[in-house]
Protein backbone atom coordinates (compact mmCIF):
# COMPACT_ATOMS: atom_id res chain seq x y z
CA UNK A 1 0.00 0.00 0.00
CA UNK A 2 1.22 3.69 -0.70
CA UNK A 3 0.85 6.78 0.73
CA UNK A 4 -1.53 9.35 -0.93
CA UNK A 5 0.57 12.62 -1.33
CA UNK A 6 -0.53 16.12 -2.00
CA UNK A 7 1.45 19.12 -2.01
CA UNK A 8 -0.38 22.09 -2.25
CA UNK A 9 0.73 26.21 -2.29
CA UNK A 10 -1.78 28.57 -2.37
CA UNK A 11 -1.31 29.16 -6.30
CA UNK A 12 -1.57 25.38 -7.15
CA UNK A 13 -1.24 21.43 -6.60
CA UNK A 14 2.65 21.34 -7.26
CA UNK A 15 2.13 17.17 -6.96
CA UNK A 16 -0.80 14.76 -5.77
CA UNK A 17 -0.12 10.99 -6.29
CA UNK A 18 1.44 8.25 -4.54
CA UNK A 19 4.56 7.45 -2.35
CA UNK A 20 6.51 5.17 -0.71
CA UNK A 21 8.06 7.45 1.60
CA UNK A 22 7.67 11.43 1.74
CA UNK A 23 10.60 13.17 3.93
CA UNK A 24 10.35 16.67 5.22
CA UNK A 25 11.74 19.12 8.02
CA UNK A 26 9.06 20.15 10.71
CA UNK A 27 9.42 22.54 13.99
CA UNK A 28 11.00 19.62 15.81
CA UNK A 29 13.55 18.69 12.73
CA UNK A 30 13.72 15.81 9.72
CA UNK A 31 10.97 13.33 9.71
CA UNK A 32 9.86 10.89 7.11
CA UNK A 33 6.24 9.40 6.70
CA UNK A 34 5.90 5.88 5.49
CA UNK A 35 2.83 3.96 5.34
CA UNK A 36 1.30 3.04 8.27
CA UNK A 37 2.53 6.16 9.96
CA UNK A 38 0.61 7.39 13.19
CA UNK A 39 -1.22 10.70 12.89
CA UNK A 40 0.86 13.64 12.69
CA UNK A 41 0.48 16.80 12.41
CA UNK A 42 3.26 19.42 12.33
CA UNK A 43 4.67 23.36 11.47
CA UNK A 44 6.61 23.13 8.27
CA UNK A 45 10.34 24.69 8.50
CA UNK A 46 11.69 26.37 5.99
CA UNK A 47 13.57 23.27 3.68
CA UNK A 48 13.53 21.05 1.04
CA UNK A 49 10.79 17.99 1.32
CA UNK A 50 11.61 15.33 -0.77
CA UNK A 51 8.69 12.76 -2.21
CA UNK A 52 10.01 9.25 -3.06
CA UNK A 53 7.56 8.07 -5.57
CA UNK A 54 6.35 4.76 -6.30
CA UNK A 55 8.41 4.20 -9.52
CA UNK A 56 11.69 5.53 -7.75
CA UNK A 57 11.80 9.12 -8.93
CA UNK A 58 12.23 11.08 -5.87
CA UNK A 59 10.79 14.88 -6.77
CA UNK A 60 11.52 17.57 -4.62
CA UNK A 61 10.13 20.99 -3.58
CA UNK A 62 11.45 23.67 -1.76
CA UNK A 63 8.75 24.81 1.10
CA UNK A 64 8.46 27.87 2.73
CA UNK A 65 6.74 27.07 6.11
CA UNK A 66 3.25 26.16 6.36
CA UNK A 67 1.74 22.35 7.77
CA UNK A 68 2.27 18.61 7.23
CA UNK A 69 -0.65 16.19 7.84
CA UNK A 70 -0.83 12.34 8.24
CA UNK A 71 -3.49 10.20 8.97
CA UNK A 72 -4.73 6.78 7.38
CA UNK A 73 -1.55 6.47 4.81
CA UNK A 74 -2.10 10.29 3.89
CA UNK A 75 -0.05 13.19 3.52
CA UNK A 76 -0.90 16.59 3.04
CA UNK A 77 1.76 19.37 2.68
CA UNK A 78 -0.09 22.79 3.14
CA UNK A 79 2.89 25.25 2.20
CA UNK A 80 2.65 29.39 2.15
CA UNK A 81 5.32 28.87 -0.78
CA UNK A 82 6.46 26.06 -2.19
CA UNK A 83 8.37 25.78 -5.37
CA UNK A 84 10.05 23.05 -8.02
CA UNK A 85 13.32 23.22 -9.24
CA UNK A 86 12.26 24.27 -12.58
CA UNK A 87 10.79 27.11 -11.25
CA UNK A 88 13.73 28.19 -9.65
CA UNK A 89 16.68 30.74 -11.08
CA UNK A 90 19.70 30.04 -9.48
CA UNK A 91 21.73 33.38 -10.38
CA UNK A 92 18.61 35.11 -8.62
CA UNK A 93 18.66 32.55 -5.39
CA UNK A 94 22.96 33.34 -5.38
CA UNK A 95 22.33 36.74 -5.36
CA UNK A 96 19.36 36.54 -2.73
CA UNK A 97 21.64 34.66 -0.84
CA UNK A 98 24.27 37.20 -0.89
CA UNK A 99 22.28 40.07 0.03
CA UNK A 100 20.30 37.99 2.98
CA UNK A 101 23.65 37.02 4.12
CA UNK A 102 24.99 40.71 4.44
CA UNK A 103 21.37 41.88 6.24
CA UNK A 104 21.85 39.30 8.90
CA UNK A 105 25.32 40.80 10.01
CA UNK A 106 24.40 43.86 9.62
CA UNK A 107 21.45 42.97 11.80
CA UNK A 108 20.52 44.54 14.88
CA UNK A 109 18.85 42.57 17.13
CA UNK A 110 14.88 43.14 16.79
CA UNK A 111 16.17 42.39 12.53
CA UNK A 112 18.08 39.02 12.92
CA UNK A 113 15.24 36.39 13.07
CA UNK A 114 13.43 37.96 9.41
CA UNK A 115 17.05 38.52 7.88
CA UNK A 116 17.79 34.70 9.07
CA UNK A 117 14.71 33.56 7.41
CA UNK A 118 15.69 35.35 4.07
CA UNK A 119 18.68 34.00 4.07
CA UNK A 120 17.45 30.00 4.93
CA UNK A 121 15.03 30.63 2.00
CA UNK A 122 17.21 31.22 -0.45
CA UNK A 123 19.43 28.78 1.05
CA UNK A 124 17.24 26.27 0.18
CA UNK A 125 16.14 27.84 -3.45
CA UNK A 126 19.60 27.52 -3.86
CA UNK A 127 20.01 24.03 -2.84
CA UNK A 128 16.93 23.08 -5.05
CA UNK A 129 18.62 24.81 -7.99
CA UNK A 130 21.42 23.00 -7.95
CA UNK A 131 20.24 19.35 -7.54
CA UNK A 132 18.81 19.56 -10.70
Amino acid sequence: MALQVELVSPERILFSGEASMVVCRTAGGEIAFMTGHAPFLGALGIAVVRVHQEGGDVLKAAVHEGFVEVKDNRVIILSDVAELPDQIDAERARRARDEADRAVKEASDDERAEAERRLRRAEVRLELAESR
